[in-house]
């Protein structure tokens, strides 16, 4: 017998490990399609449209539909899209397939960190940080293989075809034998007259955590390795260090935060990380050597790691409206960061310094903290297994 998170980790590390193998073939694609990396970019802001669209009107549908029967339709259906996109001959059809994978990314996302509150309010224990953790991992996982696969001569066509059809077999089995989880006591009113999901002002607070988290992983994973050469001056291998342990710090600290979640409480869990990802950011800003810049990196990866999970799971415990039109609100600041905070430290960058780039996150890292010392409970999750916890106040 599977036990019911083991398929939600499945979900995310399958939409991972197709996103990333996609992400791995970029430099294929492009050469394909015959654009440039502008154009590249243009085509590419398809999926953050279709996304934006689904976390705003998708939450009725995938309550509607319920989990098993949209974890289907989402995680196995975007691994088949991404797995057209090599043979279409024109950017505008790829953008016309990555704007359908957003839809299906959006309410992926609705869907999974739904249920996953829904797992941890029936059972008592925590179960989000490492859900997200599977997420990091794969995506880990299929940027290292990628890289030598593209490096064997396959084809992005048959690459992403297999990566397709493993996870149509595999994790379209694990989902085959889904159930639902019952609906909390919060969510019985889910639906109802909550047709369009926009952050409101008691969400702000959140999300303000959660544009602190994604931004700092955005400075991570797309500066690091530029900001090592242009410093330092490094060989590619070192510099490629620092994006490695931003990904390692990050995936292992989501994988193994729950019980400390649990026992600590996520206020005071995510104002230590929040001061560890701060103190990163500072030391990367003003590192004299590489190995205080890596350092840096590492504090980076490990403080952001479980705050954007903790800042859901408060969103979905806030009762002044369904949960999955809260999870919903708080994932389109996710999206807008995700796509917009590097091109936006790439201007600082560029017209300022890229130290700069780091320390201007400093502020909103802070301000991420003071947030948190308010927005997230300090409860801990004791409960023994099979009962719901306590009612948790959304504003702690």
């Amino acid at each position: 017998m599977i036990a019911p998170q083991y398929r939600i980790y499945a979900c995310f590390f399958s939409f991972a490990v197709s996103t990333g193998a996609l992400m791995a073939r970029l430099p294929d694609i492009q050469t394909h399609l015959g654009v440039s990396e502008g154009q590249l970019g243009l085509t590419m802001i398809g999926m953050a449209i279709g996304s934006l669209i689904s976390l705003t009107i998708g939450a009725p549908l995938v309550d509607r539909l319920g989990f098993r029967t949209s974890a289907f339709i989402t995680t196995l259906g975007s691994a088949m899209l991404f797995a057209v996109i090599p043979w279409l001959p024109w950017a505008p059809a790829v953008f016309a397939v990555l704007l359908m994978v957003g839809l299906l990314a959006g309410a992926l996302e609705i869907n999974l960190n739904v249920e996953v509150d829904r797992l941890e309010t029936l059972t008592g224990k925590r179960y989000m940080n490492r859900a997200h953790g599977f997420w990091s991992v794969g995506f880990f996982f299929t940027a290292l293989f990628g890289a030598m696969i593209r490096q064997s001569g396959l084809s992005a066509g048959l690459h992403l075809a297999i990566v397709a059809t493993l996870i149509v077999v595999i994790t379209g089995y694990l989902i085959h034998g889904a159930t639902n989880a019952p609906r909390t006591a919060r969510s019985q009113t889910e639906a109802g007259g909550h047709r369009f999901a926009f952050p409101n002002w008691g969400l702000l607070p959140l999300c303000l955590i959660g544009f602190a988290a994604f931004l700092v992983e955005g400075a991570g994973i797309d500066w690091s390795a530029i900001y090592m050469r242009n410093v330092f001056a490094v060989e590619p291998l070192v510099g490629g260090m620092g994006l490695t342990l931003f990904a390692f710090f990050m995936a292992l600290m989501r994988l193994t935060a729950d019980p400390i979640v649990a026992r600590y409480g996520p206020r005071r869990v995510a104002m230590v990380m929040l001061g560890f990802a701060s103190l990163g950011a500072l030391l990367v800003g003003v590192a004299p050597q590489p190995v205080w810049a890596l350092l840096g990196f590492a504090m980076m990866g490990g403080g952001c790691s479980a705050v954007y999970p903790l800042a859901v799971s408060a969103a979905a415990q806030r009762t002044d409206r369904p949960a999955n039109v809260n999870v919903a609100a708080i994932g389109q600041v996710s999206v807008v960061v995700f796509f917009l905070a590097p091109p936006l430290l790439g201007f600082v960058a560029e017209f300022i310094d890229i130290r700069a780039s780091y320390l201007i996150c400093l502020p909103l890292l802070l301000a991420g903290l003071w947030a948190s010392s308010f927005a997230l409970g300090n409860h801990k999750v004791d409960t023994p297994a099979g009962l719901p916890p306590e009612p948790v106040s959304p504003h702690g």
